[in-house]
């Protein structure tokens, strides 16, 4: 019997399967345009990867403008600090009418040959209107924000039932609220201008665990809310979106025990409380404020450009145990 159908040649074959898999020449096209797209738009969201013969440029603060709240003295004067020594133009926020004397001190300490500077303004974060208009003249006067430090806070040592509504309202206005309202009026500057930075909130290892021979519920408490802050306005702000909006990233430093004005007090108040807290952690001793540079400058530089929402807890190993 005849056969009814030949086997097609090794050509024929070769050709069936290459048209079935080959798509039509328009949509190759309009495939390899995408791709082409999706590559601008991703690189628009990456940090250069230019080579450079600088050293360490991602650490540079070169040209960029910062402002930092709690700024006049101790830790968050510490923290401008090394923003000003890497170039940085910053802008040290506190609701003294004059800066004293350390700040005077760590202005005359500014090398104008880093490219930096230090400037002092007055603002109150528990002033929701002065807040936004002096963050908000900032950006305007510099035409640029490119991060904020938020680190104006106080404590009240007591027992929870002897906190009076006064106690209570004093902390939480200046911890979170005042936190809340400089990182959102530094976050309006840098999305109206596109300015791709970073949010800096100062918590506390106390917002992780209670301190042991400290009686300050809501300063603890203040500062839990800080750290889930973060987590929130980092979802909200971090991406980079088409339009070139976005590209704030939002982390929360957690410091243990440190050397200020205001851990001082707390130690006036009951002297066996520095030997407590230094038994309390892995060093042994209190920290210095200058030992929150590095962190400082790592957190607020393109170095961490791929870290957002994160909570950095630097304490000595106080919580670690």
């Amino acid at each position: 019997m005849a056969r009814l159908y030949a086997r097609p040649s090794a050509p024929a074959i070769t050709s069936l399967r290459w048209n079935a898999v080959r798509p039509p020449v328009s949509c190759a096209i309009y495939t390899v345009k995408r791709s082409l797209a999706g590559q601008a738009h991703l690189k628009e969201k990456l940090p250069s990867t230019e080579k450079s013969r600088e050293r360490f440029r991602e650490f540079s603060l070169a040209g960029k403008v910062f402002a930092v709240t709690g700024g006049a003295r101790g830790l968050g004067l510490s923290m401008a600090e090394a923003l000003v020594e890497a170039g940085g133009q910053v802008y040290c926020l506190d609701r003294l009418p004059e800066p004293d004397e350390e700040f005077r001190a760590a202005e005359a300490r500014a090398n104008p040959d880093f490219g930096g500077s230090l400037h002092y303004r007055r603002m109150d974060v528990t002033d929701d209107a002065n807040t936004e208009a002096v963050i908000a003249d900032i950006g305007a006067q510099k035409n640029r924000l490119d991060g904020l430090i938020a680190a104006a806070g106080i404590n009240h040592v007591a027992s929870a039932i002897d906190h009076l509504p006064k106690n209570v309202d004093d902390v939480i206005h200046i911890n979170y609220t005042g936190v809340f309202r400089s990182a959102v009026s530094a976050a309006k500057v840098m999305l109206d201008r596109k300015c791709h930075g970073s949010i800096l909130l100062v918590a506390s290892m106390s917002g992780i665990v209670a301190n042991k021979g400290m009686a300050s519920a809501i300063y603890n408490s203040s500062k839990a809310a800080v750290i889930q802050l973060t987590r929130s306005l980092a979802m909200e702000w971090s991406e980079v979106k088409e339009d070139g909006t976005g590209g704030v990233r939002v982390n929360c430093l957690c410091p243990g025990h440190i050397e200020t004005p205001m851990a001082k007090m707390v130690m006036d108040k009951d002297p066996e409380t520095r030997a407590l807290w230094e038994s309390e952690n892995m060093m042994k001793r209190l920290a210095r404020p200058e030992e929150f540079r590095g962190i400082t400058l790592l957190l607020m530089s393109d170095a961490s450009s791929f870290m957002t929402g994160s909570t950095v807890v630097v304490d000595g190993g106080h919580t670690a145990w």
